[in-house]
């Protein structure tokens, strides 16, 4: 029978052990920010060079939408706590199906930050092409700031998964998979604070009359939070040299 965690167990996860786990695992989240990236110029790129192409990946009444110079995010103002809600389940979703098809060797996880690229570069385009970025990366930057890296860590985390299983080294394969399972799966908790906050940020505030300056100022200030949160130094425990709760 499982243990339940403690509220004082949890609490030293997220404040010792989690910046520890993400800096050891970094090289996946970095990998998986590269391929949403190249995706994302890529397709910033193609729009440029085909007008077709936003169309036809975004469909025509979006596409209609930024061509009148309307932001397609008004409409969550009207209905703010039910949309905060429908942002975090789709958020959540997204993470956790990207983390989780890790197992198809990282075809799937690749896939997902692939997509999420394209969709962005273009939508970036389109909003470029009619004078429209200011409102698209203010409206972006609140909410983006903490949503866009949680995808990576998720996206890091199912890459993590695939390389336990490509790469077992003298482990056997199941063994080898096991450990980068759990440690995906201590690395996928942390996004999860991440996305709420962002849900809460996209559904009140990103939408909302609030002056574009304060929005990224915001932006800014959560930004600087989560790097100071996630390079912070580990507890005297762990300076003394007790194993992070990775190897475990």
């Amino acid at each position: 029978m499982g243990r339940r965690a403690k509220p004082a167990g949890i609490w030293k996860f997220y404040r010792d052990t989690y910046p520890v786990i993400f800096r050891e695992t970094f090289s996946d989240t970095l990998a998986a920010f590269i391929i949403f990236l190249a995706a994302g110029v890529a397709a910033f790129l193609v729009a440029m060079a085909n007008p077709a192409f936003p169309r036809y990946l975004l469909g025509g009444q979006m596409i209609d939408t930024i061509e009148h110079h309307r932001m397609w995010t008004q409409s969550i103002v009207t209905v703010k706590p039910l949309a905060s809600s429908a942002i975090l389940t789709n958020n959540l979703s997204v993470a956790f199906t990207t983390f989780a098809l890790g197992i198809t060797a990282g075809i799937g996880t690749v896939y997902m930050m692939l997509v999420n690229g394209l969709l962005i570069g273009v939508v970036a385009e389109a909003c470029w092409r009619e004078g429209m970025s200011l409102q698209l990366w203010s409206f972006v930057a609140g909410h983006g700031i903490l949503e866009l890296p949680a995808i990576f860590i998720a996206g890091g985390a199912g890459l993590g998964i695939a390389r336990g299983m490509l790469f077992p080294g003298h482990l056997p394969r199941r063994a080898s998979l096991a450990i980068a399972g759990a440690r995906s799966v201590k690395l996928m908790l942390g996004a999860i604070p991440m996305l709420l906050i962002a849900g809460f940020v996209e559904g009140f505030i990103s939408p909302s009359g609030v002056p574009v300056a304060v929005k990224f100022l915001l932006s800014a200030a959560l930004g600087t939070l989560l790097v100071l949160y996630l390079t912070k130094k580990p507890s005297e425990l762990e300076d003394a040299g007790a194993p992070s709760s990775i190897s475990n």
